[in-house]
């Protein structure tokens, strides 16, 4: 029986839920196929598809696709964005120090950077990452906090007729449940759980692991907006859904909206635009081709080897020679009428110019995608010297220097979302350490803060300027920083201490401790020994 404890209202939602996903599953059948392609390709499983007349055929693959992926990759990890957060006056600058710290406290309770790792992982390969930003209530040890959380690329799906994310009709999360999951958290809906009509999708496989999903149900996040034409807002909801039953709905408990920003909580962020969709391509797509062309030539090689290594022997019956009698390498003398009936045939070698041609092929790869010699971190044409090689190097990660761009530019829109949500969701006082001019001072943040009263006592957000930096510079940018830096000291531009504040290096916050510290004794001693203006004029007064 179908839902006989659900209200009409709830039934309704249900199945203009699954209507919204049988159209949105029918339309990205060839996207995951795309990304299971792009998957194989990365991992260099991309004979899978040969022909079954093949099958005993050399299957080479050289893993340039793989190792140009990788090292890009290598790239923008040096590059984990970080939020710098100023306020929008002087007088909130405090409380953007504790919000600049609240967020850092976050991101290291729910370890951003093994988020980060897989969105670059699925940025480059599958060509598009998406970013989810909500409330956890079980962070900071139960004190609760906003994430920013990576969202498997196979595992949620928009609508795939808009190039805009947030003008989806609903955006889907999928993912497999038991039964007992769904019975454990949704006890009042588990006895009215009924089989769907989608089984389980092969998106959320992993294409290597095959498990027995004949115990797992299909389970939905449904996200939609809705307009409200007198307001002019949007409100975004939630509802779960699984087995014919909704098993909860975010109207139940804010019926305006889940978020107050109004907006999905999902930022993608493309590696190569795709006209007419939202979603992006990646270095797997771009040079596929060269990759299988550049194997197809290995295995031409490599049979080619192979038969040159088991020359023929051609052997006819005027020749009175027994061929096993031949075949056995063992005997020094072989009996026979005539040896003209014997005959080597020998395979003829390859062209030289097809190993050159291979050759070119992995490096316009490597050339093409922006991981040359240079950026692997080897020296080439002569250059020698090592500021000259870390210049090169620099020089060559226009590619990932603009992939990062764009990391960070999601990263700080999924930043203000955080701070939104903060500002909505967080209900209890936390403390975080704030260091100001190179003093760390205990702070405690409530979402109280992030509000303040105006003469006519209504009550506005603070808004906040969101900058990104990265956590960690590369080597040769900090080299460059450190030395522009000492240079200016050297000639009298700046102090130590502001040297210092420019430069890079481990112990920074100590020594610019320091320095503060050896000022207030110099200022102090200074001031001491400085006579006062009344005893001053005594000590000039003739006696």
């Amino acid at each position: 029986m179908k839902g006989t404890d659900q209200t009409q209202h709830q039934r309704a939602l249900c199945e203009r839920a699954y209507g919204l996903f049988r159209e949105f599953r029918s339309a990205y059948v060839t996207e995951w196929q795309r990304l299971e392609n792009c998957e194989r390709m990365y991992r260099g499983d991309h004979w899978h598809d040969v022909p079954q007349t093949d099958r005993n055929e050399p299957r080479p693959v050289t893993p340039i696709l793989q190792s140009t992926i990788e090292n890009v990759k290598s790239e923008l990890l040096d590059r984990v964005p970080e939020a710098v957060i100023l306020p929008e006056s002087p007088v909130d600058s405090e409380i953007a120090h504790v919000i600049e710290a609240i967020i850092r406290q976050n991101h290291d309770a729910d370890g951003y950077v093994k988020e980060y790792r897989k969105l670059v992982h699925d940025l480059l390969v599958g060509g598009y990452c998406v970013q989810e930003v909500g409330y956890d209530n079980a962070l900071n040890s139960g004190l609760g906090g906003a994430f920013i959380r990576q969202v498997d690329v196979r595992s949620i799906l928009f609508d795939p007729l808009v190039t805009d994310a947030q003008e989806s009709r609903a955006i889907f999360k999928i993912s497999l449940k038991t039964r007992e999951y769904i019975e454990s958290r949704f006890p009042k809906a588990a006895p009215f759980l009924t089989a769907d009509a989608f089984g389980t999708p092969d998106a959320v496989e992993d294409g290597i692991l095959h498990g027995d999903r004949s115990g797992a149900m299909l389970f939905l996040e449904y996200w939609w907006r809705e307009f409200d034409a007198e307001t002019e807002r949007s409100s975004v909801h939630m509802a779960q859904i699984a087995g014919n039953q909704v098993l909860s709905d975010s109207r139940d408990v804010k019926p305006d909206g889940l978020f107050e920003h109004g907006v999905y909580p999902f930022l993608i962020t493309q590696m190569f635009v795709r006209k007419g969709s939202c979603l992006g391509l990646g270095l797997v797509d771009m040079f596929e081709t060269q990759q299988r062309y550049a194997d197809k030539l290995d295995q031409i090689v490599l049979k080619n080897a192979l038969m040159a290594s088991h020359n023929k022997l051609l052997v006819t019956e005027a020749s009175g020679f027994d061929t096993d009698d031949l075949r056995d390498w063992s005997k020094e003398v072989h009996r026979g009428e005539s040896l003209n009936g014997v005959t080597w045939f020998s395979t003829p070698p390859l062209p030289a110019y097809i190993i050159g041609y291979i050759q070119s092929i992995r490096e316009s790869i490597k050339q093409e995608s922006g991981a040359d010699d240079f950026s692997r971190g080897m020296s080439t044409g002569g250059v020698t010297a090592a500021s000259a090689i870390s210049a090169m190097q620099e020089m060559s990660n226009k590619r990932a220097r603009m992939i990062a761009r764009a990391m960070h530019e999601s990263f700080r829109d999924a930043v203000r979302l955080e701070i939104e949500v903060e500002r909505e969701f967080n209900f209890f006082t936390r403390k975080v350490n704030v260091t100001i001019d190179g003093e760390t001072k205990e702070k405690t943040f409530e979402s109280a803060m992030l509000v303040k009263r105006t003469s006519g006592r209504s009550v506005l957000p603070i808004e906040f300027y969101i900058s990104v930096k990265a956590q960690q510079e590369t080597k040769f940018s900090a080299m460059s920083q450190n030395e522009l830096a000492l240079r200016m000291l050297q000639s009298g531009v700046m102090s130590p201490a502001q040297a210092v504040e420019l430069m890079v290096f481990e112990g920074k916050d100590q020594l610019l401790k320091q320095l503060k510290e050896q000022s207030e004794k110099a200022q102090m001693a200074a001031a001491q020994q400085q006579p006062s203006p009344l005893t001053a004029g005594r000590t000039g007064r003739k006696l």
